[in-house]
């Protein structure tokens, strides 16, 4: 019996307290106290409750037969309040629902006249309400304002959480704010009430200009409010034909009249009335519990200058104070099918001398309130003077922005900035290494990477929903491919406005902030460590605290921060004057303590140490280097004032293929633009070298003959050997800058200086301009210093498998560049570089390093290291080393999960042109571009390929518009896609525009018909899983009769894939199409006796070529049994069928076993079951031998 008057009373609070304000709720707790319905303490202890639910739940045991008094207690207190609070007449409503309805509209617990908290509760500026009652009033009495505690309450919590959401949000969230108010103006709640008021036309407005607003003194006048009753039965339709009418409307002061509609008040005076609010067709108008809200109709006269230049079509006129940081005066909404407008505008700054000649309360920081929270209790809440001004950006403020600006504007143009082309990012993601088991960037296809380009304005596009945190971007990408470049075209394009969203940008080099010491604070990082020469301002550093989400941190080239490790769990904290390291401070952004809700943009190399972060990056994508059109559009921007020597330099560069892939790196295109100039401006023979290590050997070559002129001979070689000490030295540290006490003379300085080393503005160091120059620096000090040991030589390739390199990323040239030095010729190699007077050190390095290359096995090495192999072999251009390496490839290549790049394509196409012998390759899973692969393809050696499906259909529709349709022909014949695995839905989406490419006769004529990838496909595995199966397999199953040589089917996959009885019967009807198959495998997919009955039926279609059939771990009970041991004597060529782990018992398990006995054929029958008892198996195993129970 309690239960059920619990279970009545519940609903009934439940609705009262949700759609109350929260005022109005402790109006109504504060009511069960007087009358002794709640202690003291249980009454806190519900004022204290967050959690609605709960509140809901407590209130209504506490009123367990006590329901009629508390009804009582409402309507005492709702009466109280006199005309304030009205109830409207409910025709045609019956007496339980009216009182359901009074008994909810007496939850909002009356305010005393001209309280404060009538005041600060309302929306309406202060200023307009004290410009409203200075006119003459009617009926109404000046009424004082009272300070009475009882009656005027604040609720702090709701205080603060509306200080910090202003607090929090700026413009965009600004917007954001008046979205939702648009929508909640649009919902149905809102168009319920015009019933109740009807629509107020433009003759009710009161004659009167907007402008005399601001001319009327100081008065008071009553609040008016308003609750609506809550939905008397939602299954009652007479809501739809009969509205409820008013009561009769108090009188109201200079014939201003209450609407439904939101009022709205424009600081610019901006006016569009339309008509009134009314339910949109096919919408039934109910009532429902409104919140108490104040509205006012201005008074405006319709003849007035404001509507002279409006679109004024009647309808009532909303107009809503709303707070001052609105980014623009007046919003304007007009909503569709009639109705009315809506205006919002912010208050005006004066409304705060209104506000501070209240009384103030002690201690409250200028509130009228003395329950209003104090600086003690809201220590993060601004001060009084920030209501009108905290988006506001003071004139320091401007000028430290202003000057930033100005700072990247004139930033110093790097070797690629200058021509700097803008290239296209990549989203991508991270995936598990499944040798190494860490994480690592994901290899896209070629057709991945189109569909997930995005420009660079697309980079900063908020990618978390919580908008108070720190979004963490990643850009990655191998050394050279223009990481650097990128960002300082993104702090330009900011200079220049282009990035609204961000107050700030601040860009750092991480080599910079390696710094010692504990004494950095947040204030630091902006002003002293920043490379502007800008001064430390305390306004700017309380601005940026304060819009966090405005700010922008670069921190370019992660690699070269010392310190990489530990960031997650370094100590930090969130206080922004704490003093720490350097590496304290990035772990506190990166930890998102420090200066919460930021954009932190981190640049790094994909195999560098923050790929152990990957994992907490909001978004990560990667830098892929040139296309082929941006490669001479860089040529064009470099040659732009003579176009006969771009097409000359272009000439040249095609004449040297391997070179052109090189290209691909915006820093190789430079120094090919370099030496191209140096070849057209000489009178020698136009020509570019073969290698990498010749353009490198040409340049510094040209260099140092410069240098020589006036200097001894000898002097740029020693400089050079020094400088090549410096680069290996701090290569092995993982470091490019090189301290002023690192330079033995003044001449060495100058020297490397000029050596394309980039001086760092106001900083006593250099760096080295390139990591390719650094690396080719290394290799040239391994080729010529005596200090290296030849034994040594060998590990510094690093082609055989070792626990550590001797190296790691950061010189992973340097094996490319030592054999190409080592076995090119003396005289336009090593010779001008200093290697003419070590000639018998070269040449016995030289018979080192061969014995150690001769003596490798290619066919044992794995994918990436023999790619190794093939470089240094072909930089050496040794053609008895280049022999050696080629022959002995193996006829089947994979390059699973190694990356080609352009140069790796060509390096390979070279090797297997020399093998003289037929391959197979497995380009699947390497992110060739297809131009890569169409090189690759198009090899007579190539007599087989597998790659990315959806690349490999590109590449036909390509060939095929192009025209060249005898390698169109020759790639369809060599494709194969032999097993084909489904391991995602991409694989089906790829499978089917195969079979469309087939269907569509696209296919020329001389290509047997099917494809040959698709007649002889034999083997597929589906292996979705129990998520995306079920939505897979559809798509699959559709398409699957197509391959009529299809032998074996696994829809298992090691995994659940759950296809259920509908996938089964999907399937069974295409058998008739699958004639050769063999081996079918349905274990672990939900199949239930339904499945198991469609089955039978169909398995006759398979009698003369099915030998297997797993149906282990289903659904399967006695019936599925039974109708499958009815079909068994007709496979007449199945072997093996497996039932373990099924639902049947001994009378499905006899079933199959008396009808084995009709199977002669039938060599095992794998039926152990659970539901089976053990003695009854065993008996008929004894029966039957061919019987397995393991």
């Amino acid at each position: 019996m309690v239960m059920d008057q619990f279970k009545a009373i519940l609903p009934q609070v439940r609705a009262l307290l949700s759609s109350a304000w929260p005022a109005q709720v402790q109006g109504f707790l504060d009511g069960l106290l007087e009358k002794n319905l709640l202690s003291k303490e249980y009454h806190h202890a519900l004022l204290q409750e967050s959690d609605g639910e709960a509140l809901a739940r407590k209130v209504s045991l506490s009123l367990l037969e006590k329901w009629d008094l508390c009804i009582g207690t409402l309507i005492q207190r709702v009466g109280h309040s006199g005309n304030k609070l009205q109830t409207p007449r409910m025709d045609g409503v019956s007496s339980r629902s009216r009182a359901t309805d009074q008994c909810a509209a007496m939850e909002s617990r009356s305010l005393a006249e001209g309280s404060y908290l009538g005041l600060l509760q309302s929306d309406v500026d202060p200023i307009q309400l004290f410009h409203f009652y200075d006119q003459p009033l009617a009926t109404e009495e000046e009424i004082e304002f009272s300070s009475d505690p009882d009656t005027d309450t604040i609720n702090c919590d709701q205080v603060n959480r509306l200080w910090n959401a202003i607090e929090d949000e700026g413009t965009g969230e600004a917007y954001d704010r008046i979205a939702a108010l648009a929508e909640y103006m649009f919902s149905d709640r809102h168009l319920e009430t015009e019933g109740i008021f009807g629509n107020i036309g433009p003759d009710e407005v009161v004659n009167e200009n907007i402008d005399a607003m601001t001319e009327i003194p100081q008065k008071s006048q009553k609040c008016q409010k308003r609750l609506f009753p809550d939905d008397p039965d939602p299954q009652s339709d007479s809501w739809e034909t009969k509205r409820r009418k008013p009561e009769a409307s108090p009188t109201i002061p200079m014939g201003m009249e209450y609407s439904s509609n939101l009022v709205t008040v424009s600081s610019s005076n901006n006016l569009t009335p339309k008509d009134s609010l009314s339910p949109l067709p096919g919408q039934v108008a109910k009532p429902s519990l409104l919140s108490t809200e104040e509205t006012f109709l201005v008074p405006v006269s319709s003849s007035s200058s404001v509507l002279a230049c409006l679109n004024f079509n009647g309808g009532p006129i909303q107009l809503i104070p709303t707070f001052p940081t609105l980014p623009q005066g007046v919003f304007h909404f007009t909503m569709e099918k009639s109705v009315s407008n809506i205006f919002l505008y912010p208050t005006s700054s004066g409304g705060d001398a209104i506000v501070q000649s209240l009384p103030v309360s002690p201690d409250r920081h200028g509130s009228t309130s003395p329950f209003a929270p104090s600086a003690a209790d809201m220590p993060n809440m601004p001060e009084s003077s920030a209501l009108t001004s905290q988006d506001r950006k003071t004139e320091s403020v401007e000028q430290f922005c202003h000057a930033l600006r100005k700072t990247y504007e004139d930033v110093p143009e790097g070797p690629t900035s200058h021509y700097y082309i803008d290239q296209e990012l990549t989203r991508t993601q991270v995936e598990k290494n499944s040798k190494y088991q860490e994480k690592e960037l994901a290899i896209q296809d070629w057709t991945e990477r189109q569909k997930a380009r995005v420009r660079w304005k697309e980079v900063f596009a908020s990618t978390r929903g919580q908008k108070r945190e720190t979004q963490v971007i990643a850009v990655l990408g191998k050394a050279g491919l223009g990481k650097s470049a990128w960002t300082q075209e993104v702090c330009r394009n900011w200079a220049q406005g282009q990035l609204p969203q961000y107050e700030f940008v601040f860009h750092y080099k991480c080599r910079s902030l390696n710094l010692p010491g504990n004494d950095y604070c947040l204030k630091d990082l902006f002003f002293r460590l920043c490379n502007h020469s800008l001064e430390e301002n305390d306004e700017v550093f309380k601005y940026i605290l304060k819009h966090p989400n405005r700010i922008l941190v670069i921190l370019d080239s992660f690699e070269e921060l010392e310190g990489q490790d530990g960031f997650l769990n370094y100590p930090s904290s969130a206080s922004p004057g704490e003093s720490r390291s350097i590496k304290g401070l990035l772990a506190g952004l990166f930890q998102r303590k420090l200066l919460r809700g930021c954009t932190l943009l981190i640049t790094a190399r994909p195999k560098g140490r923050f790929i152990q972060y990957l994992a907490k990056v909001d978004s990560l994508l990667e830098v892929q280097g040139f296309s082929p059109e941006q490669v001479e559009s860089y040529f064009e921007k470099y040659f732009q004032s003579s176009p006969s020597d771009r097409d000359k330099a272009l000439r040249l560069l095609r004449a040297q293929p391997y070179l052109h892939s090189h290209c691909y790196n915006p820093v190789v295109c430079l120094y090919l633009c370099q030496l191209c100039e140096k070849i057209l401006a000489s009178e020698g023979p136009a020509q570019l070298p073969s290698t990498l290590t010749g353009l490198f050997v040409n340049l510094l070559c040209s260099m140092l003959k410069a240098r020589e002129k006036g200097r001894s001979e000898t002097w740029p070689r020693d400089c050079l050997a020094s400088l090549t000490e410096l680069a290996w030295e701090l290569g092995q540290r993982h470091c490019n800058v090189l301290r002023e006490d690192q330079f033995l003379s003044t001449e060495m300085k100058e020297f490397a200086n000029f050596l394309l080393l980039l001086p760092k503005s106001k900083e006593p160091e250099m760096v080295f301009s390139t990591f390719l120059l650094q690396n080719f620096l290394g290799a040239l000090r391994l080729a010529l210093s005596e200090e290296v040991r030849d034994k040594e030589l060998s590990r510094y390739l690093a082609l055989t498998p070792r626990k550590k390199k001797p190296y790691d990323n950061w010189l992973e040239r340097v094996p490319h560049f030592l054999t190409g030095l080592l076995f090119q010729p003396l005289s336009s190699c090593l010779g001008p570089l200093g290697g003419d007077e070590q000639v018998g050190l070269i040449c016995k390095r030289r018979k080192v390093l061969l014995s150690y290359l001769t003596r490798l096995q290619p066919e044992t090495l794995g994918p990436g290291r023999l790619l190794e192999l093939l470089h240094c072999a072909h930089e050496g251009t040794d053609s008895h080393l280049w022999q050696h390496v080629t022959t002995r490839l193996p006829s089947c290549l994979s390059f699973w999960g190694v990356r080609l790049a352009p140069p790796d394509v060509y390096v390979l196409a070279e090797a297997l042109k020399a093998a003289g012998k037929d391959f197979y390759l497995d380009l699947r899973n390497t992110s060739i571009d297809l131009h890569g692969l169409e090189i690759l393809v198009q090899l007579d050696c190539v007599t087989c390929f597998r790659a990315s499906l959806s690349d490999t259909v590109w590449l036909w529709e390509s060939l095929r518009q192009n025209g060249e349709q005898e390698l169109f022909r020759s790639s369809t014949v060599k494709f194969t896609i032999e097993p084909f695995k489904v391991r995602s839905m991409k694989d089906v989406d790829d499978l089917c525009s195969l079979v469309h490419l087939q269907s569509s006769g696209n296919v020329p004529t001389e290509t047997c018909d099917p494809l040959p990838a698709i007649k002889d496909l034999k083997k597929l595995e589906f292996a979705l899983g129990p998520v995306l199966g079920p939505q897979g397999f559809p798509k699959l199953v559709k398409i699957l009769a197509v391959f009529s040589s299809l032998q074996h089917l696994d829809l298992e996959g090691l995994s659940e894939n759950k296809i259920g009885d509908e996938g089964v019967s999907q399937l069974s009807a295409i058998f008739p199409e699958l004639k050769a198959l063999e081996t079918l495998n349905l274990s672990q997919n939900s199949i239930t006796d339904v499945g198991a009955t469609e089955l039978a039926k169909a398995l006759p279609s398979l009698a003369k070529s099915l030998v297997t059939l797993s149906l282990y771990n289903n659904c399967i009970c006695d019936t599925g049994a039974e109708n499958l041991a009815s079909v068994l004597p007709n496979m007449v060529t199945l072997r093996v069928l497996d039932v373990q782990y099924n639902k049947f018992t001994g009378t499905g398990a006899q079933q199959l076993a008396a009808s084995l006995k009709k199977c002669p054929h039938i060599e095992t029958l794998a039926m152990w079951n659970p539901t089976i008892p053990h003695g009854f198996q065993e008996h008929l195993q004894q029966l039957d031998s061919r019987i397995s129970l393991q």
